[in-house]
């Protein structure tokens, strides 16, 4: 197919967000022959995907049978080649590491628990094992192990860094001639049995299919011919980094809400808050506090560190994950994804442009 062909409206996929969900699906959509046009209303991937620590982590996400349990565990295992393809594409690394996770119990009933979950878990194909609370001294000896009654280990997570995943995916989809047009809002959509009209503050353009994935925005769209759009509303939350010595931390560390990861260039990064307040991006010093006191509490060597760094970013909250068509050939969904968007970017765009190829016919 021609350049010129591929550019037609009816070989044309419009893609409403320029996070790394809609990325990754122009990226697959393009790879597959599709022209594809990506509307970001803001600057690529300086949202969720900016503000999100990165956690691969269906042993920390994932506790009983859901929708959701089978996708996640789907693109934990798709990480590694789409990482490795992004990397190829780069022509440098992306911070990727497969280090497990470690959720600690200080009290016995805690320790209980984490068996109870660990057993719901198998049952889904999330393994973990037991660590001694003298054997998290000896293998993580920065972790607080003060009333440490015992832990449990889930070698199936991993971390990467998504500023990193976004850079790659830029260069990727620019070497697949994929068009990005930033600070331009997709305002409307017009839905008919042949093709879609988006709407933006530069013009209208006639596209095969629109695919929404603005995150916490998506449903701000206004789109007609269709069903109504499901509700979507941004889940605030604050993060903390500091920045530490290499391997301080080799693991993510876990316990209750809170989380402790370190990624490659040292930035030890403790999270995260959920706070239901709308696009109210100040950041609050006495939730930065809250955060600081936990990670101090794991790791009693920040407990006279000020953390370098504080930031706020909006989770995508929806009551279910869209990942597909929706009402219309014309009209495919992707988002809702709230504190895994991150670690689903892989399966979602398998889904959303299988969608689109089987309903569309190009293959």
């Amino acid at each position: 197919m021609s350049e010129a062909d591929r550019r037609r409206p009816e070989h044309s996929i419009a893609i409403a967000g320029g996070g790394i969900i809609g990325m990754s699906i122009a990226w697959r959509l393009a790879r597959g022959g599709w022209a594809v046009t990506v509307y970001e209303r803001a600057a690529l991937g300086h949202e969720a995907s900016w503000a999100g620590a990165g956690m691969l982590s269906p042993g920390g996400e994932i506790d009983t049978a859901s929708p959701l349990a089978p996708l996640a565990i789907e693109s934990r295992r798709l990480y590694p080649a789409f990482v490795r393809e992004l990397e190829e594409t780069l022509g440098s690394p992306i911070d990727y590491q497969e280090c497990g996770g470690l959720d600690l119990a200080y009290s016995p009933a805690e320790l209980d628990a984490l068996k109870d979950r660990a057993k719901r878990q198998s049952d889904l194909g999330i393994a973990s094992k037991p660590v001694a609370a003298g054997q998290v001294s000896t293998f993580w000896p920065r972790v607080r192990t003060d009333k440490l009654a015992g832990a449990r280990f889930y070698p199936g997570d991993a971390i990467v860094n998504p500023r990193d995943v976004m850079s790659a995916l830029a260069a990727a989809c620019r070497a697949r001639a994929v068009s990005v047009v930033e600070s331009c809002s997709v305002c409307r959509a017009r839905i008919s049995p042949n093709e879609v009209a988006v709407e933006t503050a530069h013009g209208a353009q006639n596209h095969s299919a629109l695919v929404i994935a603005a995150g916490a925005w998506s449903n701000s769209i206004s789109v007609s011919g269709t069903d109504p759009l499901p509700p979507v509303e941004p889940a605030k939350g604050h993060l903390i980094g500091y920045q530490q010595p290499q391997q301080t931390c080799n693991t993510i560390v876990r316990h209750g809400h809170i989380y402790i990861l370190q990624r490659a260039n040292g930035l030890m990064i403790a999270g995260s808050s959920v706070e239901r307040v709308g696009f109210d991006r100040d950041i609050q010093p006495e939730i930065i506090h809250s955060l600081a006191e936990r990670a101090g509490f794991l790791f009693p060597h920040l407990r006279d560190t000020t953390p370098s760094e504080g930031w706020i970013g909006f989770r995508p909250a929806s009551e279910t994950l869209h990942m597909g068509m929706w009402g219309s050939p014309r009209l495919y969904l992707a988002y809702g994804h709230y504190r895994n968007g991150i670690l689903l970017a892989p399966v979602t765009a398998e889904r959303v442009s299988a969608a689109i190829n089987a309903n569309l016919g190009m293959r």
